[in-house]
């Protein structure tokens, strides 16, 4: 009887109501053992009666306080030929290193190159249509310049800029699924990511196809009952593409002391044509690239969900998941490169907003939305450059743990003494969680 009772008394309405406090109060007393601490740390990690503090609330609904990332920033990246230093929020120790580490590598080698091969979003109304696929095909194109019509309003300013709506198509997917069409639609958004422009769009031809299909004589009764089922974007935008690239002369990879230049190269290519191979170790690798590309993404107030989600689907294009990245040695040049699939924006959403990822988008020069793709391919690249790298000569736990290191300390609640004192023995032993407990045990004794 008890226990449902505290279950009952977790249950609420009308929570997005209360005030941020009586939201606070409600979480704390009923989920923790400490309230008065719970709150604390809330209270702590807000920005009190702060205009900042508001604007941060107003962004999400039921904010109870902020989640901190670390900003950080990575330098002497030469891309096309002009020095940018990036912007990376995350909280994972070793890729701020990494990416100044690839950086500072290729920087002395011609740097990063890019090309954007295509800018291309795409949206979808998805329909069921019990009726001759002819039929609908006829339909659509004749309402083709009603649907443009219907759309003039959304889309006046956005045409203005250059972009707009760009193709309009009927997909029949009857073989796939009993009735089901769709209307596939292709968009170009030019500085902005466009999910709002888009599926504004894409919700007024909803309402034209069942308006304008009632009124087409040569559907029966039943034809004219066309259900649309939902309109909404896809974040698979594989003709929304950018690659960025590296090369040099294969003798000037020279670095590594254990592997000449040209087994280094050698050995390079095949840890790729294992990811190509093994979808374990490609996921993986794939990560390492995201480590990159999330980052910026995030810095820069884009939506890191959707760019993984198509960056996934783009791996698994083939049929099979596989490599973003890709490397050759032809006539004695060692090239490597990316293509990724990268919808962002640099204007709309949170970018004028947030005043860190303004910060950030300044950082950068405040680059356009095709600007912004060949950044974050190049840290995508230059993060997996760097982990491979690691992985084919002195192993991935060299570095990663010694950045490591200062979280492990941490937890520990090592002094500032301690910690100098660890971190100059760790820099000739192996670091792991153990090894640092026992070390800072003897310090301590």
């Amino acid at each position: 009887m008890k226990e449902k009772e505290n279950q009952s008394n977790k249950w609420v309405k009308g929570f997005s109501k209360l005030s941020k406090d009586e939201k606070i109060d409600w979480v704390t007393t009923r989920y923790f053992h400490s309230p008065d601490s719970a709150k604390k740390l809330l209270e702590d990690y807000w920005n009190k009666d702060s205009q900042l503090q508001l604007l941060h609330d107003e962004f999400i609904e039921n904010a109870v306080s902020n989640f901190y990332l670390p900003l950080g920033v990575a330098p002497n990246f030469i891309i096309n030929q002009q020095a940018y230093t990036i912007p990376m929020a995350t909280e994972e120790s070793s890729v701020l290193a990494a990416a100044g580490k690839s950086a500072k590598f290729w920087a002395s080698r011609g740097g990063f190159s890019t090309k954007i091969i295509g800018t291309e979003k795409i949206g979808h109304v998805h329909f069921m249509f019990a009726g001759e696929a002819h039929k609908i095909s006829d339909f659509i194109e004749n309402i083709k310049p009603v649907l443009h019509s219907d759309t003039d309003s959304i889309t006046t300013n956005m045409r203005a800029r250059g972009g707009g709506i760009t193709t309009i198509e009927l997909c029949d997917k009857t073989d796939q699924l009993a009735n089901y069409f769709q209307l596939h639609v292709s968009f170009e958004t030019i500085d902005s990511m466009g999910a709002n422009f888009i599926n504004s769009c894409l919700e007024q031809f909803g309402d034209t196809i069942k308006r304008e299909a009632i009124r087409y004589a040569p559907f029966s009764d039943e034809e004219k009952n066309i259900e649309i089922v939902m309109c909404i974007l896809s974040n698979h935008v594989p003709r929304c593409l950018v690659r960025a690239e590296v090369s040099c002369p294969v003798e000037e990879l020279n670095e590594d002391k254990e592997l000449s230049p040209q087994a280094f190269c050698e050995k390079f290519i095949r840890a790729i044509d294992i990811a190509n191979a093994d979808i374990h170790r490609a996921v993986t690798h794939n990560k390492g690239v995201m480590n990159g590309v999330d980052a910026v993404v995030i810095a820069t107030g884009n939506d890191f969900r959707a760019v993984e989600a198509g960056a996934h689907a783009f791996a698994s294009s083939t049929g099979n998941y596989k490599s973003l990245t890709h490397a050759t040695i032809e006539n004695g040049v060692f090239r490597y490169w990316i293509d990724i699939p990268l919808a962002l924006g640099t204007v709309g959403g949170i970018t004028k907003l947030h005043p860190m990822v303004q910060w950030s988008l300044d950082l950068l020069g405040n680059p356009t939305a095709k600007q912004l793709m060949e950044v974050v391919a190049v840290a995508g690249l230059a993060q997996n450059f760097a982990a491979i790298r690691s992985l084919i000569t002195s192993g991935i736990q060299k570095g990663h743990m010694k950045m490591h290191l200062m979280n492990i300390l941490n937890q520990f609640k090592a002094s500032k003494t301690e910690k100098q004192q660890l971190i100059d023995h760790f820099k000739s032993h192996t670091v792991s969680f153990s090894a640092v407990e026992n070390e800072l045990l003897k310090i301590r004794s």
